[in-house]
């Protein structure tokens, strides 16, 4: 049973590292995990955002294992209870996930022995079709574009709407999903609002937090969810 915690943001104004999603990765886990299996791969300096992820897991009452301090990781993935990819640079994640040769395998575990994922702003941008949809820069050039298909539909984390107070003239996050929506076959795109989370638990979809999310798909207007909307749909219809 595919089982997934997409979450826009890791860190919500005016609170700690993971602090807002506290209790729905508490009660995705549940106490059928002892040890998650952290994959920083995101950011430069790993050895810090390791601690950083073990600080926060270790006070929810789980263990964490980063997967650039053991001696082999595709291993890791394989003997991993659940897997938590945290965000940072999309590209750099990507990249680093294939140069490891791990894609194929953390797909393999998520989708085939229903292990728990859990992505966090890149980390969520990488569980979907591709990584077309992240606001991030590609400070490096992964070898394609496709993620890891735990879902087949995009994600953009963070979205957010224009200020109409504010007289900046660049292109809106909506604007540039449209022009990503301009080709044919281009799936679905969640934006999701900072504090807001996708629970995904096999053929169902609810989204979870503080905040809605606004959905995009090619042809049609965007539509607004609100927070416990089922979003069930995305994963059983061709949009």
């Amino acid at each position: 049973m595919r089982r997934l915690l997409l979450i826009s943001n890791s860190t919500l104004y005016d609170g700690g590292y993971l602090g807002h999603c506290k209790e729905q990765i508490k009660q995705f886990l549940s106490d059928k995990v002892k040890t998650v299996l952290f994959v920083p791969y995101a950011l430069h300096d790993r050895d810090w955002y390791a601690g950083k992820a073990k600080e926060a897991f270790t006070s929810f009452g789980y263990d964490v294992q980063s997967i650039h301090q053991q001696p082999d990781a595709l291993g890791a993935v394989n003997q991993a209870q659940a897997i938590f990819i945290g965000g940072g640079n999309t590209f750099r994640l990507l990249k680093t996930l294939y140069d490891e040769k791990i894609v194929e395998a953390i797909r393999n575990r998520v989708l085939e022995d229903g292990i728990p994922y859990i992505g966090s702003s890149a980390g969520s941008n990488v569980a979907t079709d591709s990584i077309k949809t992240t606001n991030d820069m590609p400070i490096v050039y992964p070898p394609s574009f496709d993620a890891l298909k735990l879902v087949h539909f995009n994600i953009n984390p963070h979205y957010m709407e224009p200020d109409a107070n504010n007289t900046h003239m660049g292109e809106t996050r909506e604007q540039r999903i449209k022009q990503f929506h301009e080709y044919e076959d281009s799936p679905p795109v969640l934006g999701l609002r900072e504090g807001c989370m996708l629970l995904v638990e096999d053929k169902k979809a609810t989204l979870l937090g503080k905040t809605d999310a606004k959905l995009f798909v090619r042809g049609k207007d965007p539509v607004e969810y609100k927070v416990g909307s089922d979003m069930s749909f995305l994963l059983q219809s061709s949009l």
